[in-house]
């Protein structure tokens, strides 16, 4: 245990804290304004819809492109216009290549509203583009064919201003957020996950202090409404709706955790003195249980680890 944090004379069992059921189907869910949150399939997916078309951020896995492109038609005739990808994770970007199929881009500078005679435009950061090059089993067909970097990229569709926030270093080296301006919605992909301790690819460039200063992002492009509720909403990676209260809960729990692995490794201890050390006890009865396979408290210490000790 870390030292300095003693457990309590008698420990009560942690709160079974509801969890959201994934049953394989797509449920909608409005969040508001023009935008919808289309749960189940593994990851969540944020939709906004218009006169102009449908703009999809992010395609869950390639087995649920069916159903997700199901649910879309029940809210929406319009082509699929964009598709917007806030990380390279293949459920995330599984099903790209079907979605773009089924949509249509738009030419003539939005005025003439003609189609360019191929499927949706598929956006995202440039290293998007080069983890799927990498991945053998990735829909080259999938793949984003407008990447950007630096600070993001801005849109226009259905009456409002879609902005990507590039998020270096946090769960990866590729990750984005996207801000609905008019809504006043953000997804945020694997950056923000309410339920469980965010996965941190190492490998692929993921850092802690990249992930807090992620979610001190989306704090910063945040307003809550009515005593902390409500107010702009946010889309996390899996799991329920969220507002800015619960970014900011989640913020102050990865900042501590950081803080804490952050002296141990000043103080030289050893990757397996950490593990052993549980410095994540507290809090593992929220956040312990991932629906990543494989990705447990301790996998998540080791990332933080790793992290930190690269400085």
């Amino acid at each position: 245990m870390y030292p300095g944090l003693k457990a309590p004379a008698k420990v009560n069992p942690p709160v079974a804290l509801p969890q959201p059921t994934d049953d394989g189907e797509i449920h909608i869910l409005p969040v508001q304004g023009n935008v919808y949150m289309l749960v189940g399939g593994g990851t969540n997916t944020t939709l906004q819809i218009g006169k102009e078309g449908a703009l999809v951020v992010d395609t869950k896995g390639a087995q649920s492109s069916t159903k997700l492109l199901a649910a879309i038609r029940t809210l929406t005739d319009k082509p699929i216009r964009y598709i917007l990808n806030t990380s390279g994770n293949p459920s995330h970007t599984g099903g790209n290549a079907a979605l773009a199929k089924a949509g249509a881009t738009i030419t003539g500078g939005n005025v003439a509203g003609a189609n360019a005679g191929w499927g949706a435009t598929i956006v995202a950061h440039e290293n998007v583009a080069l983890h799927m090059a990498d991945d053998k089993s990735a829909d080259i067909a999938g793949s984003p064919m407008d990447t950007f970097f630096g600070e993001g990229k801005d849109l226009y569709i259905n009456g409002e201003a879609v902005q990507l926030f590039t998020q270096p270093k946090a769960h990866s080296d590729a990750d984005s957020l996207v801000f609905f301006r008019r809504s006043d919605v953000i997804s945020a992909g694997e950056l923000f996950v309410p339920d469980e301790y965010p996965v941190i690819d190492i490998d692929h460039g993921g850092s802690v202090n990249g992930i807090v200063d992620s979610l001190n992002r989306i704090i910063e492009l945040t307003v809550h409404a009515d005593k902390q509720e409500g107010g702009t909403m946010v889309v996390p990676a899996r799991g329920r709706l969220c507002d800015e209260a619960d970014v900011v809960e989640y913020r102050d729990m990865m900042t501590i955790l950081r803080d804490r692995i952050q002296d141990m490794v000043k103080r030289g201890m050893t990757l397996q003195q950490v593990v052993a050390a549980h410095p994540t006890r507290d809090y593992d009865p929220q956040y312990g249980t991932s629906s990543v396979a494989g990705w447990t408290p301790d996998k998540f210490v080791e990332a933080i680890y790793k992290s930190l000790a690269k400085k």
